[in-house]
């Protein structure tokens, strides 16, 4: 079997089972991977060239995405073995390669406390950026998905976000009832039409307002940790993960989701035991 045809075959199954986003990014290395060894035989090319392909591929990017193309390209080959019952191994499955394009380790980050997030909220006088930050720290929204959001896709209690990173066409955000009070006020105040967006500005100058703001309550702080601290608030109050995880982060996998949430400390451990039989 040429690359070609093992690269066709995979592309078959991408389509049936993935959606677009997926797609477009295996495209991106397998696209480029045919272009050097179309009419190869697939157990030819050996693993010293699979990792001058990679290197070339990938220089100069995040360590993350290194990982990622190199998961992608023994991904492929992992489905093309199995299917098509070849005696080979994969020859992205070597120790250089694996050392190589190893997962990164994992930062922990700090879990902001609801009291730090709340003074942040409550100390922000503005009305535009306020609601920013209870969108993100109430709700779960990503700052890019809170950006694009126009007037016409609020109704009542729900947003409706388009495009968004799962791929599909649509998702609704849900919000608590105050938040959904507060965002119509600010949109009726500002005369907003439909096609408006209510928060038009860009995402350094989000960035920079989050940033300020965490400053204020002497802590460091991005946008997306409003998210994850949506996440792990909802968690730690016992919110099922399930809820978490499809409805406030809408994650396709809660394992995904999981890596959001801050780890749990003795103290708090001690204290859900508690809560669940008594002390």
């Amino acid at each position: 079997m040429t690359m070609q045809e093992a690269i066709k075959l995979f592309n078959n199954y991408l389509h049936s089972n993935h959606k677009k986003r997926t797609i477009d990014s295996y495209v991106h290395v397998l696209g480029r991977f045919e272009m050097i060894h179309a009419q190869r035989e697939l157990d030819s090319i050996g693993s010293d060239e699979i990792y001058t392909f990679l290197e070339t591929l990938t220089q100069d990017l995040a360590k993350s995405t290194r990982r990622l193309r190199y998961a992608q390209l023994k991904s492929f080959y992992n489905f093309i073995i199995d299917r098509c019952s070849l005696n080979m191994r994969n020859p992205c499955n070597t120790a250089l390669l694996r050392k190589s394009y190893r997962t990164p380790k994992q930062v922990s980050r700090k879990i902001l406390e609801r009291e730090t997030v709340d003074e942040m909220i409550y100390n922000t006088k503005g009305q535009r950026d306020r609601l920013i930050l209870e969108l993100q720290a109430r709700c779960g929204l990503r700052i890019g998905e809170l950006l694009k959001i126009k007037v016409s896709d609020v109704s009542d209690r729900t947003i409706t976000l388009r495009n968004p990173k799962s791929g599909k066409e649509t998702e609704l955000a849900y919000m608590p009832e105050n938040v959904s009070k507060k965002l119509t006020k600010y949109i009726k105040d500002n005369s907003l039409q439909a096609d408006d967006r209510p928060f038009p500005i860009c995402y350094s100058t989000a960035r920079t307002l989050v940033r300020r703001r965490g400053e204020k309550v002497n802590v460091r702080i991005s946008p997306h940790d409003l998210r994850r601290y949506s996440a792990t608030y909802a968690s730690r109050n016992g919110v099922p993960l399930e809820v978490v995880s499809k409805v406030i982060l809408r994650h396709q996998d809660l394992k995904t989701t999981q890596v959001y949430l801050g780890k749990i400390s003795d103290s708090e451990a001690i204290r859900w035991m508690d809560i669940l039989h008594g002390k």
